[in-house]
């Protein structure tokens, strides 16, 4: 009995139609290739507004002629370049994955690839603290009991230090080093998994120093739950 050619099998099986299950499997391929909690959120959510939108009236393929009209919607939404980009990063990803799992053509996952992201023109500020603005937020927690030293130590590190909510969480007692007559926070490990060196102002030392002392924590994790009889 004569067989198929193998190259022959898979341009039968490659999909041109992507249903509402196919989107999903291919989701959660994107999802579980990342490594970071930040980003699997950011694709998560981007993801999942394509598909809202795409399921929002009968469309033919999800192909490249789609995302440009999805391109296009996310424009009128008056969003940032910036935004938009980053939302069409999870489209061509998302392709990408679709394409490899067999649930798309890998003709159109390229058309898809090729699709461009918004021009950026000019820089959007966004919204900062001013100076008064951050001091007000950090001393809004009382300063008297235990996790009102707590949430000071935290904030003051999170507005001088600029770290994300995952970093903060998991500082140890060891990523606090003392280099050259300085503190800093050692070898952090941050999203995409890049590794820097961060400095500590005396006074966010001087914050994390009075919680740390307060809560009696010599070893471990920075941070820890203050629980209503004032403990850790």
């Amino acid at each position: 009995m004569k067989q198929t050619p193998r190259s022959r099998v898979n341009r039968k099986k490659a999909r041109t139609v992507s249903r509402l299950p196919d989107l999903e499997h291919a989701k959660t391929a994107v999802l579980n290739s990342l490594t970071s909690a930040d980003a699997q959120r950011g694709y998560r959510h981007a993801i999942d507004e394509l598909v809202d939108w795409y399921c929002s009236e009968p469309r033919l393929a999800f192909n490249r002629i789609v995302v440009l009209r999805y391109r296009s919607y996310l424009e009128s939404l008056q969003l940032a370049p910036g935004t938009v980009n980053l939302r069409l990063g999870a489209v061509r990803r998302l392709a990408y994955e679709a394409a490899d799992c067999g649930l798309l053509s890998s003709d159109l996952a390229a058309g898809i690839r090729r699709v461009k992201g918004v021009k950026k023109l000019g820089v959007r500020l966004g919204n900062w603290l001013t100076v008064e603005q951050a001091h007000s937020l950090w001393q809004a927690p009382g300063n008297q009991g235990l996790k009102g030293k707590r949430d000071r130590a935290l904030l003051a590190l999170l507005l001088a230090c600029g770290l994300r909510r995952h970093e903060a969480v998991g500082l140890r007692i060891d990523d606090l080093q003392q280099r050259e007559e300085h503190w800093a926070i050692v070898d952090l490990l941050g999203k995409a998994g890049h590794v820097r060196t961060v400095p500590i102002p005396d006074w966010v030392k001087g914050q994390l120093d009075e919680w740390l002392e307060a809560a009696g924590i010599a070893r471990g994790r920075i941070f820890r739950r203050v629980t209503r009889m004032g403990r850790t």
